[in-house]
C-alpha cells in the first residue's frame, strides 16, 4: 500500500524514541499492563504515534482485560490497514496506520459484547491521545 507519509528508517529514528521506533517501525510489542493509555478514560481522539493521523475515538475504547488499550472500531475503515501476520506461527491480523504504515497492534474477532465484535488491541506507545476540550 502506498502511504501519504513516507520516510526512511533514518528519518523515523531521528523523530521517534528508540522504544517508539521498535514498536511503530519494527512491529514490536510493549509489555502488557505497562502502557500509559491503558487506563485513559477521558473523551478524545487517539492518533498515530508516528504521523498523528486520527485512528480511534474514545467512545469506541473498552476494557477487554488484555493489558493493552482496546477499541471496537477505527475512526474510519480507511484509517487503518489490515495485514495478514503469520510471524508467531499462527495467523493474526496486524493493524497499521494507513497514513504512514506504522505498526499499531492486532485486531481480533473476540470483542464480545461490542457493536462490531472486534477488538483492536493497540500498543499504547503506538498512539497519541488528545483530550476533548
Amino acid at each position: 500500500m502506498d502511504h501519504e507519509v513516507t520516510k526512511s528508517d533514518a528519518q523515523w529514528r531521528e523523530e521517534l524514541s528508540p522504544e517508539k521506533f521498535a514498536v511503530l517501525r519494527e512491529a514490536g510489542t510493549e509489555r502488557p499492563w505497562t502502557g500509559e493509555l491503558l487506563d485513559e478514560a477521558r473523551s478524545g481522539i487517539y492518533t498515530c504515534g508516528a504521523c498523528n493521523a486520527e485512528l480511534f475515538q474514545s467512545g469506541t475504547k473498552f476494557d477487554s482485560g488484555c493489558g493493552w488499550p482496546s477499541f471496537y472500531e477505527s475512526v474510519r475503515p480507511e484509517a487503518v490497514e489490515l495485514i495478514e501476520d503469520r510471524s508467531l506461527g499462527t495467523v493474526r491480523t496486524e493493524v497499521r496506520c494507513a497514513n504512514c504504515g506504522s505498526h499499531l497492534g492486532h485486531v481480533f474477532d473476540d470483542g464480545f459484547g461490542t457493536p462490531t465484535g472486534d477488538r483492536y488491541c493497540m500498543n499504547s506507545i503506538s498512539l497519541n491521545f488528545t483530550a476533548a476540550e
